[in-house]
């Protein structure tokens, strides 16, 4: 019995660490490049964004100040939304 409640115990404790590493993830910066049609956004610090097919351009120009909220898939980073800084 006692080992079934360590093994229940070491599982729940591996299975919440991967949760915290799906979190969404914030990053402002400035709009470096973003192409619609490649559903693409690079910010000024080389960091690139891929943008969900769901995606509604806010209006975003190049030199624009933006939050992305992203998450890893793969390689990928991922916007989940991107809002125009004020």
């Amino acid at each position: 019995m006692r080992k079934i409640i360590v093994s229940a115990a070491a599982a729940a404790l591996l299975a919440s660490g991967s949760v915290a590493f799906a979190a969404v993830k914030h990053t402002t910066g400035t709009i470096k490049t973003f192409d619609a049609t490649a559903m693409s956004l690079v910010l000024d610090d080389g960091s690139s964004f891929t943008l969900p097919k769901t995606f509604k351009d806010p209006g975003l120009q190049v030199g624009e100040k933006v939050r992305v909220s992203w998450e890893m898939s793969g390689k990928n980073k991922v916007a989940e939304a991107v809002k125009i800084a004020k």
